[in-house]
């Protein structure tokens, strides 16, 4: 099973899906390590990506679920998957991917992004990816305000795992 753990810059995919991957005895991947260096460096600078920007990540995002779905492993996902026509890409089976939806107030997540060191997301970003957010519809969302093991445990209940 893939877990494509979703949401803006700040709302916790990378310590939520780690949690998660750690609880599950799985593998963990950020999608920011599919990036090219030319999109973070446009995003350390606060300039948005585009679609045009987005489409080779995407497609090598694709690429590794396609992957490890052929060898049935196991991996959580962090990912901002913020159109539903990036999950499109990404959802290749949808009985083996599922998606969960960290979902919080623009004001919590700027608090977040505020008090992040060494991070190439700017702050200035957050108002684009609220503006880009579709949020998904059939996915578990969890409430970001509650503490990280409480949203590790209600993933995983939703899951049933």
């Amino acid at each position: 099973m893939i877990i494509l753990v979703m949401g803006v810059s700040g709302s916790g995919k990378s310590t939520i899906g780690q949690l998660l991957a750690d609880s599950l005895h799985c593998e963990f991947a950020d999608a920011d390590a599919f990036h090219s260096p030319e999109n973070i460096e446009k995003m350390r600078h606060g300039i948005p990506l585009n679609d045009l920007d987005r489409m080779p990540w995407l497609l090598a995002l694709q690429q590794a679920i396609q992957q490890w779905l052929q060898e049935n492993k196991n991996v959580v996902l962090a990912c901002s998957a913020l159109k539903a026509s990036y999950r499109e890409v990404l959802v290749l089976d949808e009985e083996r991917v599922k998606l969960v939806y960290l979902k919080g107030s623009f004001q919590l997540i700027q608090k977040r992004l505020h008090m992040r060191q060494d991070h190439f997301m700017s702050e200035e970003l957050l108002k684009s990816q609220f503006n880009t957010l579709e949020e998904p519809s059939g996915a578990i969302t969890v409430d970001i305000s509650d503490p990280q093991e409480v949203i590790v445990q209600k993933i995983r209940v939703s899951l049933g795992v």
